[in-house]
């Protein structure tokens, strides 16, 4: 009889931008992108991770770069927009047969549980995926930011960065071809060299606290995978 396979990680917190759920379109929410997200989570669900996600809103609605609108209100703007694709994802989870909770920074109790942090590890130990929408609630806090906060709030092992390249580069790769992958790099140094990985405050945050992230392309949606099972996949971030 084959063992059950060991995960490295216990819990984690996956990052998804909005962008993320886009695949080829230039807005909205592809089908495609979503359901094969879907079907990877529950695999790993399956192992036995718990697991917690942010997904970001920039898919639908940009706030802190919109024109013609008050930077708070278009910050809240965003944060609802997190909560359109919040429950697109509950909604294609659940339809797999997992069990989900949307948590919001903003109350909107017809759709969404508010964020009660023992409420959200209560999920997490009852074998429930958990997402996490709006953000932190506040205004000029990115989406970035928040999965640093809610990683270690829950107490996660690790905060995987979902992204459309393969890991950390010393540019954009799309732009520079002669942009080199970085397979470790210290927070510090990221920070330094001004590396678009995530936000200074999500990076910062996660350096004051020891909380590893791991950079890896969404396209392939195994990755994740690839990922709690040991693998190394993509760039780490780590002290």
């Amino acid at each position: 009889m084959e063992s059950a396979p060991q995960l490295r990680y216990k819990r984690v917190l996956l990052k998804l931008s909005g962008e993320a759920l886009m695949g080829d379109r230039g807005h909205g929410i592809s089908p495609t992108v979503l359901d094969g997200l879907s079907d990877e989570l529950t695999r790993v669900h399956e192992l036995g991770l718990e697991l917690a996600l942010v997904v970001g809103g920039g898919n639908i609605f940009r706030g802190t770069t919109s024109k013609g609108v008050e930077r708070v209100t278009a910050d809240h703007m965003g944060m609802l927009a997190t909560l359109i694709n919040c429950l697109a994802l509950q909604d294609a989870l659940e339809r797999r047969g997992l069990v989900t909770r949307v948590l919001s920074a903003l109350e909107i109790r017809q759709v969404a549980e508010p964020f009660v942090l023992r409420r959200a590890v209560r999920h997490l130990e009852k074998r429930r995926i958990v997402i996490f929408g709006a953000g932190t609630g506040n205004p000029y806090f990115t989406t970035d930011s928040a999965a640093a906060l809610r990683a270690m709030e829950i107490k996660a092992e690790v905060l995987l960065k979902a992204t459309k390249v393969d890991g950390v580069y010393t540019a954009d790769p799309v732009a520079d071809p002669t942009a080199r992958k970085i397979e470790r790099i210290r927070y510090i140094e990221a920070l330094e060299r001004g590396l678009k990985i995530m936000d200074a405050t999500a990076i910062s945050l996660c350096m004051d606290h020891a909380l590893p992230i791991i950079v890896f392309n969404v396209h392939d949606p195994a990755n994740i995978s690839r990922i709690v099972m040991g693998e190394n996949v993509g760039s780490v971030v780590t002290g």
